[in-house]
């Protein structure tokens, strides 16, 4: 008898009450086992202190009322600003307004469907270097798989936005420096979380500013080079060039190189912090549930031949389910935050000005009153009208409604070509002294990272 395998990690709850400094203190730490059991049943939860009121809204109503039926009424909040400008500036994610709306009408285009098939063959060298970076050290010896899920996702991004690869100098140090980054930045810190007062500090440490930089000087120089290149009609025709070319089809004006610098920070936190994440959880999920892992490696096998295009992936339907189910169970960005332009009703509650709104993918996709099963690692569960229902009401990994990531379509063909592309060559196994704890970084990483054995399949 085939043993069953075990539930996914998932961090302790707190208890239900505790003080507010004391809050804060495990929201410091991790701001997803600092949460209490109840908010997985609750449809809402209301957060007073002196200082602010948040409410956490997990009903699917009230998400759609915020995402979709009413944005401009929920912009952003200011206080994401705070956590994030050392290493975001003004990009599309912390903007709102018309600031936003010109942000977007210049980005969007570059993600269009048919731009995707663009940059398949840049994704899929990719790939084939993340294969052969792994072979030599397939000997079943354990592999710590979120580094190597972060040196593949960065690797896309910099192919296809810069074409250049990541052994490149300029690309190598980012991706160094942005690990060193996530590291040591959780994505929402207590001032975008929770609107403290103006004279508390903002937890922004010197190694992070530092950090961020960095990270900022080295885009810098990628950019500025890009734009000569643009003026001289030698720049290729990957994602930076497009976009950087787009004019706005309102005013005609570009993103200048500061605009650029700020944009190209966002992209490589959404498309590869994201990816990377997602990329790692589906990995481990794999490797604790091996009837999974040899169907989608047998599904990788027969489709990803040596000259696989685009079309490839309306057939790697396996690899696409356990892609979105590992968003399910471990969405990259664990919380959004909006806040209230004007008093509002939030079921039977009445939240003022200014409020804080709280959506949390984490909650809203392991939550027990819209999903049968929600700890459980079910790729096939959206097959079935509650999987179905669950994705249409209950499944926002990246958002949903105007501010939906424009990288959705992005991360939906690069997340299941890496997971087929490692499975048709290797096979995953889990240690059993080594089961990684979810906690919020820049995204849900483990925090011990996600060790593997690796070996390569003979058939």
């Amino acid at each position: 008898m085939t043993a069953t395998p075990p539930l996914p990690p998932k961090p302790p709850a707190r208890p239900d009450r505790v003080s507010l400094w004391r809050y804060l203190r495990l929201f410091r730490r991790d701001i997803l086992s600092a949460q209490p059991a109840r908010l997985y049943r609750a449809w809402m939860a209301e957060f007073r202190t002196p200082f602010f009121r948040s409410y956490m809204c997990n009903d699917p109503a009230l998400v759609d009322l915020v995402l979709k039926e009413r944005p401009r009424d929920f912009p952003k909040s200011n206080r994401i600003r705070e956590g994030l400008t050392p290493l975001l500036g003004n990009s599309v994610f912390v903007t709102n307004g018309e600031t936003w709306e010109r942000q977007r009408r210049i980005i969007d285009p570059a993600f269009e469907g048919g731009r995707l098939r663009d940059t398949f063959p840049a994704m899929r060298a990719a790939a084939e270097a993340m294969v052969a970076r792994l072979a030599p050290r397939a000997d079943g010896k354990p592999v710590e798989m979120e580094f190597e899920a972060s040196h593949a996702a960065a690797d896309v991004i910099f192919r296809t936005l810069f074409s250049l690869p990541i052994q490149d100098e300029t690309a190598s140090a980012v991706f160094h420096e942005f690990r060193r980054h996530q590291q040591e930045q959780p994505i929402l810190n207590l001032a975008a979380f929770l609107p403290l007062p103006r004279w508390m500090p903002r937890f922004h440490s010197r190694t992070t500013r530092h950090t961020a930089a960095r990270i900022r000087q080295l885009i810098e120089h990628l950019t500025a080079t890009r734009a000569t290149e643009i003026a001289t009609g030698t720049a290729p025709d990957d994602l930076a060039t497009k976009i950087m070319t787009f004019p706005d089809p309102q005013t005609g004006a570009r993103f200048n190189t500061a605009e650029m610098v700020d944009q190209v920070a966002i992209f490589f936190l959404a498309g590869h912090e994201t990816s990377a994440s997602a990329l790692a959880w589906a990995l481990y999920l794999l490797a604790t549930h091996p009837d999974w892992q040899e169907r989608l490696a047998a599904e990788a096998q027969e489709q990803l031949g040596e000259t696989a295009d685009f079309t490839v992936m309306g057939r790697l339907k396996l690899a696409r389910a356990v892609f979105r189910e590992a968003m399910r169970l471990y969405p990259p960005v664990p919380m959004m935050v909006r806040q209230t332009r004007c008093p509002v009703r939030l079921r039977d509650r009445a939240a003022p000005k200014g409020a804080q709104i709280v959506l949390s993918p984490w909650h809203l996709h392991r939550h027990e009153r819209l999903w049968d099963n929600p700890d459980g690692f079910d790729p096939a569960r959206f097959d079935t009208e509650n999987g179905r229902a669950g994705l249409r009401h209950a499944y926002i990994p990246f958002s949903a409604g105007p501010r939906v990531c424009p990288g959705a379509g992005f991360a939906m063909v690069e997340g299941p070509l890496l997971l087929a592309m490692l499975l048709r060559d290797f096979r995953l196994t889990a240690l059993p002294d080594r089961v990684p704890v979810p906690a919020a970084h820049l995204t849900v990483r483990s925090a011990t990272g996600i060790w593997l054995k690796l070996e390569r399949r003979t058939s």
